[in-house]
């Protein structure tokens, strides 16, 4: 019997619990994690070097990618555990939401395959990301969600009804919190943290700035188990501090020291700039977070000329998005840092996840507002005027801005039936690496604006010319890239 199939008899029959606890034990001894990782090395070595006949739609560097971003998440929490910041209840709750409650039970199963029945063979969002608050304690410059004094926010049991329809709708055991501050959202007395500790068959990826992480919060986390935070980041403190506000960076290296000691993993979110993005992604700064923080993962999201005082002179240049991509892909292969460049690094998602993408997901903000994707700040529907009319998700879903975003994403090759039908993943992003086509849905749909600067950066028309251009030159960039090293020679040869 395989080992999924072993795990799967014992989720089914409600043991799920018995299973996460003797797994989390076992996982604490060393030789146990080094057969895993071994098992895991030996399976990645093997997909690289089948990669040209496992996926016959994709390009085999695709299939490649995918293999060393594996490999270097499975690395990255081996780690995190031989250095023991990674308590027993943690463990439990990354297996007992994801592995088995998410993956392999079956009400998960069922869901999948209820939704599959429903909509033609097509499968459902892998999760959602939800702003409960816009509530921020900082007010950070340039800011994509505009946070700061104001208490919108989500009704308490919206936003647990949302978590639950994700669930029991989609099969989801993942959902992502934004905002705002999080952990400054509170609704009928209950917080962020409350949603973990109910709904314990999901696991939960929080994007903070982390300065309200004293030594109770992180405790808390640790009991919970089923969250990681991801720390906010703008490089070193100097320049962390000119963005978010003085003593920041040291509030955050303290907020880290607390959940070192409660066991609780966590990452770091980078904001990439043309101003930084050398200095975040330089050895000095990896290792301090990765080595000496003890970061477990990093998300890397490239500037988005969207939110507060937005700018097109933040964008990283065309040729600094191909250095990045190069050497994103060196950290994740030499020092398997699981790094993750949600623009570089579209190749390991098959192009862009928004817009309720089979897989991927969509975004819903304070006041209920769905849209396709955190950067992408239009709406055409609103969660609580859904739930108002006796309806769910999966009818926000068939709104005609997410369809034709998805019909695009379609076109340009999640949908492909061979290699050379693939889209350049290395520009997966609509609205900022596609404007031009972004802009023809826009106006061919309609959705809401979701604040003053979205409105104001749709009826710009220096912001628009301004993106297309920048579109037109990171194509003459990385259009021969992606033609060499994934449609090429290199990409059917390279390691």
């Amino acid at each position: 019997m395989k080992l999924e199939d072993v795990v799967h008899t014992i989720a089914s029959t409600g043991q799920a619990g018995t299973f996460a606890h003797v797994t989390a034990a076992a996982l604490r001894y060393r030789p146990v994690r080094r057969m895993l990782v071994g098992y895991v090395d030996r399976r990645i070595s093997q997909r690289l070097e089948e990669a040209r006949h496992i996926n016959e739609r994709r390009p085999p560097r695709v299939t490649r990618d995918k293999a060393y971003i594996i490999r270097a998440l499975v690395h990255s929490i081996d780690r995190a555990l031989a250095r023991g910041h990674v308590s027993e209840a943690v463990v439990r709750g990354l297996l007992r939401g994801l592995v088995v409650n998410g993956f392999l039970r079956e009400e998960r199963r069922d869901a999948l395959e209820r939704f599959c029945r429903e909509h033609g063979g097509y499968g459902p969002p892998g999760f959602l990301t939800i702003s409960p608050g816009k509530l921020c304690n900082l007010r950070c410059k340039g800011c994509y969600a505009s946070s700061g004094n104001n208490s919108e926010k989500l009704d308490w049991e919206v936003f647990d009804r949302i978590i639950t329809e994700a669930k029991t709708l989609w099969g989801s055991g993942f959902i992502v919190i934004s905002g705002g501050e999080p952990l400054a959202y509170r609704s009928h007395g209950r917080g962020v943290l409350d949603a973990a500790a109910r709904h314990q068959d999901v696991f939960f990826l929080m994007y903070t700035n982390g300065t309200l992480i004293d030594e109770k919060v992180a405790a808390r986390m640790a009991e919970v188990g089923n969250l990681t935070p991801a720390i906010s980041v703008e490089g070193w403190e100097e320049r962390t501090d000119a963005r978010r506000g003085k003593g920041v960076f040291r509030r955050v290296l303290a907020a880290m020291a607390h959940l070192r000691r409660a066991g609780v993993p966590f990452g770091i979110s980078l904001t990439a700039t043309r101003e930084n993005c050398e200095e975040i992604l330089s050895d000095e700064f990896l290792d301090f977070f990765f080595e000496e923080q003890g970061a477990v993962y990093g998300w890397i999201f490239q500037y988005m000329p969207i939110g507060r005082g937005f700018t097109l002179d933040l964008l990283p240049t065309p040729e600094q998005r191909l250095w990045m991509w190069q050497r994103t892909w060196q950290v994740v292969r030499e020092k398997r840092y699981f790094l993750a460049d949600f623009w570089n690094l579209g190749s390991c998602s098959d192009g862009c996840i928004s817009a309720g993408r089979q897989g991927g997901y969509l975004y819903i903000d304070w006041n209920g507002k769905v849209m396709p994707c955190v950067f992408v700040p239009y709406s055409p529907v609103n969660i609580n005027e859904v739930y108002q009319q006796g309806k769910t998700l999966n009818d926000v879903l068939e709104e005609p801005f997410f369809r034709a975003i998805r019909e695009w994403q379609d076109r340009y090759g999640y949908a492909a039936s061979r290699p050379d039908e693939t889209g350049n993943w290395l520009m997966p992003c609509i609205i900022r690496d596609h404007h031009a086509e972004f802009r023809r849905i826009l106006e061919m749909t309609e959705p809401d604006p979701e604040d003053e600067a979205a409105l104001q950066a749709m009826t710009d028309p220096a912001y628009r010319e301004g993106l297309i251009a920048y579109d037109e030159a990171l194509a003459r960039v990385l259009d021969p890239v992606w033609t060499q090293e994934y449609l090429g020679s290199n990409g059917r040869t390279a390691p």
